[in-house]
């Protein structure tokens, strides 16, 4: 596979979003420790990626953030890998 490979932005959207599906949910809707203990597991099993793989998707996020024209779904896409341990957080 390679950058180009259309699935790839794909497949890194759809983890974004069911976090951020799990992050943004009511307590009515979504079991509020089912949801952190998936949004950990997403979390450790992207901490795990080997160091290619790892900077291939954050490479897609910064590609997904810089085309989002929603400003909601931009910034969470932006924070995604300081959220998710993925990167050292800037602040």
């Amino acid at each position: 596979m390679t950058d180009m490979d259309p699935l790839v932005p794909v497949l890194a959207g759809l983890v974004v979003d069911t976090v951020w599906l799990l992050d943004s949910c009511e307590d009515d809707e979504v079991d509020p420790d089912s949801a952190v203990k998936m949004m950990e597991s997403v979390a450790g099993v992207l901490q795990r990626l080997p160091e290619d793989q790892l900077g291939r998707f954050l490479r897609t996020l910064r590609g997904l953030a810089e085309s989002e024209s929603d400003p909601q779904r931009r910034e969470f896409l932006e924070s995604f890998p300081g959220a998710c341990g993925l990167v050292e957080d800037e602040d």
